[in-house]
């Protein structure tokens, strides 16, 4: 494993889909699917006036951007293109990417880079995120990752030692981590979860019958059922949650089908939100869910069980994280 651990970003000049050269000393595809050549877009949707957002701007905005980069720091915010950067970084909050932004998978509704970085990890992470949480006095941090197929354990170890380095800095700091699936390795998860995190995740992304084409042949939907089951029973005290991605085809009764799969297995929380198309090499959306409609999800799944259904059309996996047990769809009712 290299012990390089510095991490700068470059200026990007590369088309999405195209091969670039990370500073790192790999290569990776920008955006994580490849250019369809000549290949026709498929029409776009017209977006409705539900799904539009501020551009990001404020002088919260611009603090937390300078912390990211000062302590080499990837987000998912950023290099997921989500729509709610602008608020969730006004309001002083960020979702930590950890073992940097090129992921070994190549989703097909995911816009982070894909490649293979060969073991390279930022040795000086577990610290960098700690001081971060702490300067920007957060009381919940929400800690992703990119998939590392290429390191034994999946980072798990990598994982634990951020999540443990937050506690030992941020003791009173809540952590969630939503992880890769490890290729099901239970050993990984139990790593995890008894690093001292409150909430564990892992996104099933989709129902059943669209989990391929959706997402990379290696993710399976009962492979991310089998790693959320068995972090429940390893540990019972602590939080498991996933989340669906709406609009990629799926019928209303097979999201309620997947909602009965998580609760058979004592998921406590699921978040729903639209799937938005990052780039013209991603999937097409197929269908724009209305705010009402989220509506009716979430409470259809809170009569099943689940502890908090959070669902809209721009929620994401993390968005307000830190609010989800108010118990009002993190304030969006």
């Amino acid at each position: 494993m290299s012990k390089t651990n510095t991490f700068q970003a470059i200026p990007i000049t590369v088309k999405s889909g195209e091969k670039m050269q990370k500073p790192q000393g790999f290569t990776a595809i920008r955006d994580g699917i490849k250019s369809q050549g000549d290949a026709a877009p498929a029409p776009l949707l017209r977006k409705p006036d539900w799904l539009r957002v501020r551009l990001p701007s404020g002088g919260k905005y611009e603090e937390v951007r300078k912390n990211v980069k000062a302590n080499r720091l990837a987000t998912v915010c950023e290099e997921s293109k989500c729509p709610n950067i602008g608020e969730c970084w006004d309001a002083g909050t960020a979702t930590i990417m950890l073992m940097g932004d090129v992921c070994t998978r190549a989703c097909r509704f995911c816009s982070v880079d894909t490649g293979n970085p060969r073991g390279w990890l930022d040795l000086q992470e577990p610290e960098n995120a700690a001081e971060s949480v702490r300067l920007m006095d957060l009381k919940y941090i929400v800690l992703t990752s990119v998939d590392r197929d290429d390191l034994d354990d999946g980072g798990a170890a990598h994982y634990a030692a951020c999540v443990r380095s937050i506690k030992e800095i941020n003791p009173q700091t809540a952590v969630e981590a939503l992880t890769p699936d490890f290729q099901g390795r239970f050993e990984c998860v139990e790593t995890v979860v008894d690093s001292g995190l409150e909430v564990f995740a892992q996104n099933v992304e989709t129902v059943r019958r669209l989990t391929h084409p959706v997402r990379d042949p290696r993710a399976g939907y009962d492979q991310t059922l089998s790693l959320l089951e068995h972090a429940k029973k390893y540990r019972p005290d602590v939080l498991t949650k996933t989340s669906l991605m709406l609009g990629l085809g799926e019928t209303d009764d097979e999201v309620l089908e997947c909602l009965d799969d998580l609760r058979r297995i004592n998921v406590d929380i699921v978040t729903l939100g639209q799937y938005l198309r990052p780039t013209v090499n991603h999937l097409s959306v197929e269908r724009y869910v209305t705010p009402e409609r989220f509506q009716e999800f979430r409470e259809q799944g809170l009569a099943k069980g689940f502890l908090e259904v959070v669902s809209g059309p721009l929620v994401r996996s993390s968005y307000r994280a830190e609010r989800v047990l108010e118990m009002n769809n993190v304030g969006l009712d």
